[in-house]
């Protein structure tokens, strides 16, 4: 079989050069339109289902959280195993599929299993589908930077400005923020005042949840105009919390501030980010998308984080905190050092031992071609280029040069002896 491929391609040159011509080009093609990471993604095909339901113990969680929705998830098509974790105000579903299964499709097949699993849940509990992303899908990390700016004016300027604008970049899955301090309106209500004006935490909680919202009404018409009447109702600062009216008696209306205390504080926190030793930061994190190229993903990031600083307030900077292009370039840079220099070895190898120079031409010739031809390879069984796969051609190009320097020294002997026969 080898034999008659040589045959045929001595005697059809043009042929093997267009082939060549064909292979260069689609290996180029492929080396710019694979997907490039540093980490190889080895995490499970899998689907999160979160749950949130704050205040609650970790077994309340899992007798009415989570064990009603992994009843419900069962029989799913495709699906390897179900696991879950029950926390304090939360519940973790992890629905795990066959490789083979595409992703989207598993997660409409989980979605359509919780429009029926939350009849089961209590009332007021929606259970939600995780990021579109994998467990390597952290690609980009950034921090706020700004003097005169508190933790929690950052992550505000964070949660109501970066972290919208940077959701709408093509392959982004989440922008997840971190650090920094919510803004929170906490109500301390006082024990003994809610017995003396005989009112109940429920009575709280309902007045307001009926008088944090905008009530809609008629159009009424007035010198042949159209006026659209609406009640403003909702919360905007301590003061209207403060006014909200619980329950009235003999007349005399009984409202939150007579039995609780109201204050602006920021939420729980149960750590903090820390940048280098150097204090205390907050920013996001960019997910990048199921089967997104990642490089091409921080690209875009970069460019629409250039756009947003300049509407950002004066002093607030972004500092990029962790970028695996980095990891990529010095992946792409180690592979670029191994085919240079390999080339340059057997190059010198033949001319040396041969003093043959289109000898050395054949070697440096086939070595690139070979690695374009694993480039296609690659790029049709949907291969993603990491530091493994990398690593893996980088390691192939050793062998290319045993067989390039073993191979053509037969060669050009066999062809001396040829001609010293014929002369």
């Amino acid at each position: 079989m080898i034999e008659r491929i040589i045959r045929w391609s001595t005697h059809n040159r043009f042929f093997v050069w267009v082939i060549i011509l064909v292979l260069t080009a689609g290996g180029i093609w492929s080396v710019y339109n694979t997907p490039i990471d540093a980490i190889p993604d080895l995490s499970e095909n899998q689907v999160i289902v979160y749950t949130e339901w704050m205040g609650r113990n970790p077994q309340i969680i899992e007798d009415q959280i989570t064990y009603p929705l992994v009843s419900s998830l069962q029989g799913i098509p495709k699906v390897k195993a179900i696991r879950a974790s029950s926390m304090f105000g939360m519940s973790f579903v992890f629905v795990i599929f066959d490789d083979n299964a595409e992703i989207y499709w598993a997660r409409t097949r989980v979605l359509e299993r919780l429009n029926f699993a939350q009849n089961n849940l209590p009332q007021g509990v929606v259970p939600s589908l995780g990021p579109d992303g994998t467990g390597v899908g952290h690609v980009f990390w950034y921090t706020l930077q700004g003097k005169g700016y508190d933790l929690g004016e950052l992550r505000a300027i964070q949660d109501w400005y970066l972290k919208y604008a940077l959701q709408n970049v093509e392959g982004v899955s989440e922008i997840a923020s971190f650090g920094g301090f919510q803004k929170n309106y906490q109500i301390s209500i006082n024990p003994e005042k809610l017995i003396y004006f005989d009112v109940s935490v429920m009575e709280i909680s309902e007045a307001l949840k009926n008088n944090n919202r905008d009530a809609g009404g008629s159009i009424v018409d007035i010198n042949s105009a159209g006026y659209m009447i609406k009640g403003n109702g909702y919360i905007k600062s301590v003061e209207d919390i403060e006014d909200i009216s619980i329950k009235s008696e003999n007349t005399i209306p009984i409202k939150i501030k007579d039995v609780a205390d109201v204050q602006i504080t920021s939420t729980q926190r149960l750590g903090f980010t820390d940048e280098n030793g150097e204090g205390e930061v907050t920013g996001g994190v960019v997910v990048a998308r199921y089967g997104e190229n990642p490089g091409e993903v921080i690209k875009r990031i970069k460019s629409k984080l250039k756009d947003i600083e300049k509407g950002l307030p004066p002093g607030v900077k972004i500092k990029t905190a962790y970028d695996r292009t980095d990891l990529i370039n010095a992946s792409i840079a180690t592979l670029k050092e191994a085919l240079w220099s390999e080339i340059l070895v057997v190059s010198l190898v033949v001319l040396v031992f041969l003093f043959h120079l289109q000898s050395a031409i054949v070697a440096i010739i086939t070595i690139p071609l070979s690695v374009l031809i694993g480039f296609i390879m690659i790029k049709t069984f949907g291969i993603t280029l990491n530091i493994m796969t990398l690593g893996g051609i980088a390691l192939a190009i050793g062998d290319l040069i045993d067989a390039g320097i073993v191979m053509t020294e037969n060669a050009y002997k066999n062809l001396v002896k040829e001609v010293l026969n014929e002369g």
